[in-house]
């Protein structure tokens, strides 16, 4: 079981919840802004990787705060742009989009 967490709108968790229902090895947990992600980074040690959607000024915040505060926090995947301090996935519909990061996390 691979667990991700998910920082997005709520519009697109529910896109991506969709597609993972039908990858049985995907768990996702989800948050909507920095503090949300920070909060459930602490609480939830299992999260394997965190899968950031959101863009702009909001991705930067996310990824700066989550490296300052967790050294150790899990790798961050951003889809369609490329922040230092993450790994980058294709733009791509949820469910092609969710095989791309379990690949990458497998390989």
């Amino acid at each position: 079981m691979i667990t991700v967490l998910v920082v997005s709108e709520p519009d697109r968790a529910r896109d991506l919840d969709a597609a993972a229902a039908r990858m049985p090895s995907l768990e996702l947990l989800h948050a909507g802004d920095v503090e949300q992600a920070l909060d459930r980074l602490a609480r939830n040690r299992r999260i394997d990787a965190v899968l950031l959607l959101l863009g702009g000024e909001a991705a930067e915040e996310v990824v700066r705060t989550v490296l300052e505060e967790d050294p150790g926090a899990p790798p961050i995947f951003v889809a369609g742009s490329d922040l230092p301090g993450t790994r980058t996935l294709p733009a791509a519909e949820p469910e092609i989009l969710l095989e791309a990061l379990e690949r990458s996390l497998a390989g």
